[in-house]
């Protein structure tokens, strides 16, 4: 009979502080996306899993945390899902089941996520990403779950948009042109500006199942900003995203602020203690730095200053 193994996590550590987060991350899966009438998506997710630590612990089990999340995956493969979150809300029920020690456990998901639609003037087919972002946070009094997207578009700077109208609008003075011309061009030809490659991330989180839609959250980021992008572009397409995105030039506060609204209006009745996360970041075409703007609200507070409140 071979002699049992000592347990060293249980054992109390030298230093007895209590940790937020112990896990594993970098955690790979296939998932299964369901969609009504039509073949699964198959997701490679890429999963992080934490719980808490108590001070007097010394460590994690960790071997216990990749059992768990691997029989909630694996069950999830083998069955279709049709929400990403309750994958890992399931898990972190799992694992605060699992360790008698823990209070709190939090499961997180990342994926590639592809959409078909078409360019906007040539009307040919072509497909966009969108990274899918889950997670659900399990403690006693219940779930937290989030779902959202980070996803890519354009931008123009008005600042800089608004030294190319001066500069235009001097230039057509010097040639004599009447300022009612003037006035009419500058409204109907939009003047160039530094555009930027733009990332959105919105997600929500709520209570058990935020009753959002993952495809509207994605068109609510990417009309956000100053215009969308496409894989594929013709010609035509791209005269379209530079005269669309100069028509409607963003800082990242717009950006933020576009999405802010464009929950409002999509989910007016979210719970009011559901929380919306926003965030904008540009890649900079003139400077070595790039721009960066968030707000983390909940959404009483946003439908208030949405609606003009105080």
């Amino acid at each position: 009979m071979s002699e049992q193994l000592p347990d060293v996590q249980a054992t109390s550590p030298d230093v007895t502080v209590g940790l937020n987060r112990v896990g594993v991350t970098g955690v790979e899966k296939l998932v299964k996306l369901g969609r009504e009438e039509k073949r699964p998506i198959v997701l490679m997710a890429e999963f992080k899993v934490f719980v808490d630590l108590p001070s007097w612990r010394k460590g994690a089990d960790m071997s216990r945390n990749m059992e768990v999340i691997d029989e909630t995956l694996e069950a999830a493969v083998a069955e279709e899902v049709y929400r990403v979150e309750n994958v890992c809300g399931e898990a972190a029920e799992r694992l605060l089941k699992k360790h008698d020690y823990t209070t709190q456990a939090e499961v997180r998901m990342e994926a590639e996520y592809v959409t078909r639609e078409r360019t906007p003037e040539s009307d040919k087919p072509t497909q966009s990403t969108a990274d899918i972002i889950a997670s659900a946070t399990a403690t006693e009094d219940g779930t937290r779950e989030e779902i959202g997207a980070r996803v890519t578009g354009m931008t123009v700077c008005p600042c800089s948009q608004g030294m190319s109208v001066a500069r235009a609008r001097q230039t057509l003075n010097d040639l004599n042109v009447e300022d009612e011309v003037i006035d009419e061009f500058l409204e109907k030809v939009p003047q160039p500006g530094h555009s930027q490659r733009g990332h959105a991330t919105l997600t929500v989180e709520t209570d058990g199942d935020p009753p959002v839609d993952l495809n509207e959250l994605i068109e609510i980021a990417r009309e956000s900003m100053s215009a969308r992008i496409y894989n594929l572009a013709k010609r035509p397409d791209e005269d379209h995203m530079t005269f669309q995105s100069h028509s409607d030039a963003k800082f990242v506060e717009d950006c933020v602020r576009s999405m802010a609204e464009g929950v409002v209006e999509q989910y007016p009745d979210l719970d009011d203690d559901a929380i919306i996360r926003m965030r904008q970041s540009n890649d900079e075409s003139i400077h070595q730095h790039n721009a960066h703007a968030e707000r983390v609200a909940t959404f009483e507070d946003l439908k208030g200053e949405v609606d003009g409140g105080e």
